[in-house]
Formats: structure tokens, C-alpha cells, sequence
């Protein structure tokens, strides 16, 4: 199926186009930053669905993470950002060609879970038979049950889930980053389910097609480089020579740190890549062990 262009239109679109799908909604604004430290110039006009990428390569739209599996599995795309939990809802055969850590917060899977009220009995998902249960993933709850051999109802949330429980339902399944939203509810969680991370995924003739398999997997070595510079930052600085093994000792590296020789023959400049959480620490340690003129520089993109 062609895409459709802002008028309606349906456009022609060459073998040499690839037709990427983009989570809108909570993680769009990640996504799109991810992107850009990828080195895709992107822009979206919040009045449509079709972002321009200054990639004449791509060709891009918006959808709900929810509806990305079957857009890819059916071809209508040939790959698209979405999430493990709707590629597990969905049932959908997909290629999943990288796991993307991020979610609409920060770098860290999102979790779903079985949370109860705090006064309830219910102790984990043996405990489910006859009652209520509040969920958007229908068919991930059922398989749920069925794999711990227990009949419930379960219903289709609308949102607002936390908040059913306990005066409209008896338990929910819910996504949760940090389980704060449940805490507020009163709910407390008594299993987890899953792990879900956001995946680039990829219909399989589009992956079949060496074209398009290729520019699939340098947009996956491109985010993946990204998200790796989220938690990283390049270090330099100026270390005379007779200080120059103490500086290294106190340096972590990817590798090694890169030294290289001064005009002035007594000094050595030193670069390096850390992690984020280690520069408060590291910095003064530095400066004590001879360090001088140390640049701290934020990265776009790490590739191993």
C-alpha cells in the first residue's frame, strides 16, 4: 500500500524509499531528540502526522505505538519504533532488529506489572481466580492467566487504570516506569510480568531486501550510538609528563585514553569518554593528581 501524502494524495513511492514509522504520543519526544543526536534533521508539525527527515531516503509518519506492529507486519511499513509490550499485545511476526533502551522519561526498560490495593488478599497471579481485572493488554493478561492456569475477567482500560482499583476492579496490569503513580493510588505491585524496551522493528521482506536491510541497520547503529551518548561525556586536559601516570590511574575509558604529545615536550594532552555519573567524583580527583585545564563536552553519538 502507497503512502498518503498531506492532502490525501496517494504518492509513488520508489524501491529506494524506506517507510519508517514514529511512536507519536508519550515517547514521541524522546524518540525525536534520539534522532537528532542520531544526526537526522527532523522536524513534525504537531497539525499533522508526516515528519520531514532530511534523509530523501525516508519516507515517515506518526502513528500510536499501539498500531505499529500490524502497519509493519502487514508491509504497509517497513519498519518503526515501538514497544516490546505492543509487539507482545499485537502477536505481531516482526523482525526485531534492535532494543532500544529508552522510554518516555529516561534509559530504563518499562515494566509491567500486577498491582492490588494495598489492603487486598490477593498475593500474586494464583490468587486472580473469579476476580476483576483492569489492563490494556487484553491478550497478554489472558495468556497470563492461562500460563497459571487461572480464570479471571479481564477487562479493557481506557486509562486512568490505577485509579479503578480497588472500587471498580480487584487487580490491574499495568506499565509502570517507577511504580510512584501506583504508589499514589494506594496499589502496591505483587508480580511483574515483563520488561518492555522500545525496538525498532522490521517487516521481513522489507528486512529481505538487501536496499532496505541495509538502511535499516545503519538507522540502528545510528540510534544505538546516540543512546550510548546519553550516559557519556568526553573529558580533556593538559597533564605534565611526571604526572601523567598518576592521571591515568584514575581514569576509566572505553578502551584506553588517547595521549598525545604537546608542543612543549614536558606536557601530554589526555582525552577520554566516561560516564556521566562518574565526572562529580572523577574531576576533582583529576585536578589533585596534576590535571590542569580540564574540558568536560557532552557527545551526540558513541559507537563501539
Amino acid at each position: 500500500m502507497p503512502p498518503i501524502d498531506e492532502q490525501g494524495v496517494t504518492t509513488k513511492v520508489s524501491d529506494k524509499v524506506l517507510r519508517l514509522g514514529l511512536p507519536k504520543g508519550s515517547l514521541q519526544e524522546a524518540t525525536m531528540e534520539i534522532l537528532r543526536n542520531a544526526g537526522y534533521k527532523i522536524s513534525v508539525d504537531e497539525r499533522q502526522y508526516r515528519p520531514h527527515v532530511d534523509d530523501e531516503e525516508i519516507w515517515s509518519v506518526l502513528l500510536r505505538a499501539q498500531e505499529m506492529p500490524g502497519y509493519v507486519q502487514d508491509g504497509i511499513l517497513d519498519c518503526g519504533l515501538t514497544g516490546l509490550d505492543w509487539i507482545k499485545e499485537r502477536e505481531a511476526d516482526v523482525v526485531e532488529v534492535a532494543d532500544l533502551v529508552y522510554s518516555k522519561r529516561n534509559m530504563r526498560p518499562y515494566k509491567w506489572v500486577l498491582a492490588v490495593h494495598e489492603s487486598s488478599d490477593i498475593k500474586g497471579p494464583e490468587d486472580l481466580g473469579g476476580r476483576r481485572i483492569a489492563t490494556e493488554l487484553l491478550n497478554v493478561a489472558k495468556r497470563y492467566l492461562a500460563d497459571h492456569g487461572v480464570e479471571a475477567q479481564v477487562e479493557f482500560s481506557w486509562g486512568a487504570t490505577e485509579a479503578k482499583c480497588p472500587s471498580l476492579v480487584d487487580a490491574v496490569i499495568e506499565g509502570t516506569e517507577t511504580g510512584s503513580t501506583l504508589r499514589a493510588n494506594g496499589l502496591k505491585i505483587v508480580d511483574v510480568l515483563f520488561e518492555s524496551t522500545t525496538k525498532l522493528i522490521a517487516n521481513r521482506s522489507a528486512w529481505a531486501d538487501p536496499w532496505k536491510r541495509h538502511k535499516i541497520e545503519d538507522l540502528a547503529l545510528l540510534i544505538r550510538g546516540a543512546l550510548a551518548a546519553e550516559e557519556k561525556v568526553g573529558l580533556k586536559m593538559n597533564v605534565a609528563k611526571g604526572d601523567l601516570e598518576g592521571v591515568l590511574g584514575c581514569l576509566p575509558a572505553l578502551k584506553e585514553p588517547t595521549v598525545s604529545q604537546l608542543s612543549n615536550r614536558e606536557w601530554a594532552a589526555v582525552e577520554t569518554i566516561i560516564d556521566k555519573r562518574q565526572v562529580r567524583e572523577l574531576i576533582p580527583q583529576l585536578k589533585a593528581a596534576g590535571a590542569q585545564g580540564i574540558i568536560e563536552y557532552p557527545l551526540n553519538k558513541v559507537i563501539p
